[in-house]
């Protein structure tokens, strides 16, 4: 809870941090949390000073959300699990104890850590065992918000992570006087595996806003019958849907803000005049959201953990695993709606930022639902429909270099993808609001290793939604091949997306400078989304040894295909 005097200052160290990472348990009648607060709908959950070892039990916990009752893996008895604070030059000591019936393991996404240490079960280490226990041990070299979540069994998408928060051992050159994690994410009562099931059995198995004879009129309206009509046709012709933006949607999936839903309004309190600091992190498994908090202008100060020149927006994309920082200043003795609408516009998350408890402003409409377009698949939309094939493809179009089949995992080709770094996304062009963009993100202290990249390496993203299966270049996890890198390289990865899905992908263990232009100052990341449609690069210093994992972050990408091991050796 906010403290009735707040400290003032410059940095982290000795503030409080407040989050809704016990809420659910507080919220259900499972007991109370020590630390709850009756008049909130959020509790406490990281010490006003950060701490160096820490005791995890992950343990079968029966809670309701949105009306239906299950019994999902936690951590320490909540879910969203705790939320942990480390300091920048501390080692971190932390005894998972395992009380499921399962494997189960704890990655901390993000750090930078020993490879033994990364938890990814197969890989980095062994998992932990039902009834075992593992203790991670490492140094801590950075600072920033982060988070954890496990990569075993997919207990991620059924409650089990996290935020991370670290201090600085320098004081950041932002002040402010309150400091939240915001951490979102999507819950289902239908199990992951099933999900994935109904997927395979028909890729648009949770797509229920399909184009109609109604939405046809009013396309010829703004642009001409014959231009509409081709449409259809192309996409008609590659048996897809324009209208296929998320795989799973608000049809099964209820949208949470630190573990609260959106009537259930999770509140952080503020005085007028104050600079809050709200720290996003986006946990869930297949959901990208849209941001923004009407009447307030938002200062993004830090991606992924890693500060940037502060930018001032209305409005910012997160895609799945990715985290923003952002200061605001509310003015005015009043509440204010945290509105995170998913990017399909099928539901959304929502809290509030008030002065008082019990306080809530008014949830503005959603956007209207973005339609794909030619340029998402890769394609220009006066592509010559004679000279289509059977996939939708102008085959007199050239195609680029290192290009994969079109085979039974591979349903598209990008032929003239392009650098959409300014481009906001799907949605949120000409909005009428300022969306950040990825050329937007400048670092605010330059990279420590300048050399120029000695090779690149070039992949595709890859998918067939019809068979819903995923990868890079055409081939799925058990079918590729490691690559490899040699110890203290350093390397170009180029990567085309041919599919229509944006992908978040991580690299564990090693930073990713994503090149947009600033040089020594590009923005340092931990997961880059990559556009439908479109081609991007970034920088890799092979300075840790190690298998690493490198996929897409949306969980049944990974696991169904998208998926490689890095080799640092």
């Amino acid at each position: 809870m906010p403290r009735p005097s707040p400290d003032r200052g410059r940095g982290i160290a000795r503030r409080q941090f407040i989050t809704g990472a016990s809420a659910l348990a507080t919220l259900t009648s499972l007991g109370t949390v020590p630390g709850a607060r009756a008049d909130t709908l959020f509790a406490p959950t990281v010490p006003a000073g950060a701490s160096s070892v820490f005791d995890l039990h992950i343990s079968p916990l029966t809670c309701t959300i949105a009306g239906k009752t299950q019994t999902v893996p936690a951590m320490n008895g909540s879910v969203p699990g705790p939320t942990l604070r480390w300091r920048e030059g501390d080692e971190v000591t932390l005894n998972v104890h395992n009380h499921l019936s399962e494997e189960t393991s704890i990655h901390w996404h993000g750090l930078r850590c020993p490879a033994n240490m990364d938890g990814v079960p197969g890989l980095s280490f062994g998992g932990i065992g039902p009834g075992q226990s593992f203790t991670y041990h490492f140094p801590i070299r950075q600072s920033g918000t982060y988070w954890y979540h496990s990569h075993s069994n997919m207990q991620e998408a059924r409650g089990l992570y996290g935020a991370i928060i670290i201090d600085p051992h320098t004081p950041s050159s932002q002040t402010w006087d309150r400091d939240y994690v915001v951490l979102l994410s999507d819950w289902s009562d239908v199990a992951p595996h099933d999900i994935i099931s109904n997927l395979k059995f028909q890729d648009d198995y949770y797509n229920f806003r399909q184009r109609t004879a109604a939405s046809l009129v009013h396309d010829a309206k703004q642009g001409g019958l014959l231009p509409a009509l081709k449409n259809r046709l192309q996409w008609a012709g590659m048996n897809m849907s324009a209208t296929d933006i998320s795989d799973v949607t608000g049809i099964i999936y209820t949208y949470l803000m630190n573990g609260c839903t959106p009537d259930t309004n999770w509140t952080g309190l503020f005085r007028p005049n104050e600079r809050v600091r709200l720290r996003f992190i986006n946990a869930s498994s297949m959901t990208f959201y849209d941001i923004r908090i009407p009447g307030l202008q938002m200062d993004v100060v830090q991606a992924d953990g890693n500060d940037v020149e502060p930018v001032r927006v209305d409005e910012f994309r997160i895609g799945v695993a990715e985290t923003y920082d952002c200061i605001v200043q509310p003015k005015s003795n009043r509440a204010y709606t945290i509105f995170a609408q998913t990017e399909d516009r099928t539901g959304f998350a929502r809290g509030t930022l008030a002065p008082q408890p019990h306080m809530q402003a008014a949830i503005p409409p959603m956007d209207p639902r973005p339609v794909r377009t030619m340029l998402d698949m890769g394609m220009a939309e006066t592509m010559n429909m004679k000279n289509m094939d059977m996939k939708g493809m102008d085959m007199e179009a050239p195609l680029p270099a290192h290009t994969p089949p079109l085979n039974v995992e591979n349903q598209n080709i990008a032929r003239t993808p392009i650098d959409r770094l300014a481009d906001p996304g799907d949605g949120l062009r000409n909005n009428g609001r300022r969306v950040l963009t990825y050329a937007d993100l400048r670092a605010l202290r330059p990279v420590q290793d300048t050399r120029p990249p000695s090779r690149e390496i070039t992949l595709h993203l890859t998918g067939n939604m019809e068979r819903y299966i995923w990868g890079f270049d055409g081939k799925k996890f058990s079918e590729s091949e490691p690559i490899p890198l040699r110890l203290g390289e350093r390397v170009r990865f180029t990567l085309i997306n041919d599919t229509m899905m944006e992908h978040p992908v991580h690299l564990h263990g090693l930073w990713s400078e994503l090149e947009n232009g600033n040089g020594a100052y590009n923005p340092v990341k931990h997961t880059i989304i990559v556009q439908p449609g479109s081609r991007l690069s970034y920088l890799v210093s092979a300075d840790t040894p190690g298998l690493w994992a490198y996929h897409c972050h949306l969980l049944y990408h990974m696991d169904l295909g998208m998926f490689r091991t890095v080799v640092v050796s």
